[in-house]
């Protein structure tokens, strides 16, 4: 079996018999997307929520508002059918004492951004392990779609 590790601000798009992972979620967002009928998927590590927060916003893939349609166009590019769905980890607040009283955190930012550029592109979210205060882990199982999440503090689950 093929891994290919995706890094900050990156993406990977495969299919079949490949795990497509990331480590060292934080307030970051993993996003897979995966088309049951091909057995395509990807995978993105978003940073931000939105490119107005960045200086550099020449990567698609540190926003979900532009990195989900990123992921669609490949996967269709590959074949995938017009049934892709959706699955998304991270998100945590891992400095939640820095945060004054009512104000938003980061990883709460970016699920709200993902979940809203999913939304917007049409693809429907079916599983999500976002939040808490502890880092995650990410491999996704393109042979059947699976998302494992590994966290030391929460343990280990399946999406």
């Amino acid at each position: 079996m093929t891994e290919i590790r995706v890094k900050v601000a990156d993406y990977a798009v495969a299919q079949g018999n490949v795990i497509i992972s990331s480590v060292g979620l934080g307030s970051c967002i993993a996003i897979a997307l995966y088309d049951a009928r091909t057995s395509i998927g990807g995978l993105a590590h978003i940073l931000v929520p939105s490119p107005a927060l960045a200086r550099d916003t020449s990567n698609p893939a540190k926003f979900p508002t532009t990195a989900v349609p990123l992921l669609v166009a490949e996967m269709r590019r590959r074949g995938a059918s017009a049934d892709i769905t959706a699955k998304i980890a991270g998100g945590a607040s891992m400095f939640a004492s820095l945060i004054p009283a009512g104000g938003i955190n980061m990883g709460e930012r970016n699920a709200v951004a993902t979940r809203d550029a999913l939304h917007d592109a049409g693809v429907p979210l079916v599983a999500e392990d976002v939040g808490g205060d502890y880092g995650r882990s990410v491999y996704f199982y393109l042979a059947n779609g699976r998302l494992e999440i590994r966290s030391l503090k929460a343990g280990d689950r399946d999406l």
